[in-house]
């Protein structure tokens, strides 16, 4: 077998097409590769649910022969299978993804969460209120009330939480940043085939929104130290933007920064939020009480227990 490129045997049925490209991608070190090869099998065919399975006895069509086999073969050389497809869902949306961005992980999807549970206490009926509809009852004198709520997701990659937060909670003015320009244009055509309100700042962490009052900042930033990236899956390493991976020597830079461009804030956020690697909750947890700003630190584990998530939230 050329294990650099993947053959389709003629005259086979979908079901042996999907057997053959299984057992391709096994021997080439893909990781789940009966579960890559039904997501790609999918995306050729253009069949999900109750009609992929259906169509497995029948033949493999000709004409989606060619596509199939370069899926296959990028996804044995590592690709992720997300850029392959183009998309991948985060909170029950579709986004589009591109090599220029990270892949949204379901963890993140707490840190979204979690927001929107502290935003509801600190004003309460902030969240999930449709646009030009009456304030909640006892939300008369909130600062929902007074103010539309401002909120920044920081190196917003594919739009993932900025969108999210958007369609979630439309009544908040979101912002979004980032520094590549590239995975800005991904964000931008997610929040407009998503038709969420985000407006959109090329910089560096907080630096685009200088002056700007944000009652809410959120991040998943780089995090992960610059010495263990080679060590990470082929997936990852060789295929993710570095760019947003690499959080300098300890994984904690872009942290430290974001701390120090606080005071290019018009006020410091009442409730910011990060993602952080495995082992940076107790070190991010201090770099908030250091900053004195919040009252309330709060630290979220992720599905697996392990805590990914720090909250400071100001009462």
């Amino acid at each position: 077998m050329n294990r650099d490129r993947f053959n389709l045997a003629p005259n086979q049925s979908i079901r042996e097409a999907f057997v053959e490209a299984s057992s391709f991608l096994t021997d080439c070190g893909v990781l789940e590769p009966q579960r890559n090869a039904q997501l790609l099998l999918e995306h050729v065919l253009g069949l999900m649910g109750t009609a992929y399975y259906m169509a497995l006895p029948e033949p493999f069509p000709a004409a989606k022969a060619a596509a199939w086999v370069d899926a296959v073969t990028r996804k044995a050389a590592g690709e992720p299978a997300q850029y392959i497809i183009g998309e991948q869902e985060f909170y029950g949306l579709l986004f589009n993804v591109t090599s220029a961005v990270l892949i949204p992980r379901p963890e993140t999807e707490l840190l979204v969460e979690a927001i929107q549970q502290q935003a509801a206490r600190i004003w309460p009926g902030s969240t999930a209120v449709p646009a030009g509809a009456p304030a909640p009852l006892g939300a008369q004198h909130s600062a929902v009330a007074e103010q539309q709520l401002v909120a920044a997701d920081i190196g917003t990659g594919s739009g993932a939480i900025a969108v999210t937060l958007a369609v979630q909670a439309p009544r908040w003015h979101v912002h979004a940043s980032d520094i590549s320009p590239a995975a800005l244009r991904v964000a931008e055509r997610n929040a407009a085939r998503l038709a969420a309100a985000v407006t959109f700042h090329e910089g560096d962490l907080l630096a685009p929104f200088a002056g700007m009052r944000l009652d809410i900042v959120v991040s998943n930033p780089p995090y992960i130290p610059a010495a263990d990236i080679a060590g990470l899956q082929r997936e990852v390493r060789d295929f993710e933007p570095r760019m947003a991976l690499d959080g300098g020597a300890d994984g904690l830079l872009p942290y430290r920064i974001m701390m120090e461009q606080l005071t290019l804030l018009a006020a410091p956020p009442r409730l910011i939020g990060f993602e952080l690697g495995m082992g940076q909750a107790g070190d991010v947890a201090q770099l908030l009480r250091e900053a004195g700003h919040w009252n309330e630190i709060v630290i979220v584990p992720d599905f697996a227990g392990i805590e990914r998530h720090v909250l400071g939230v100001r009462i």
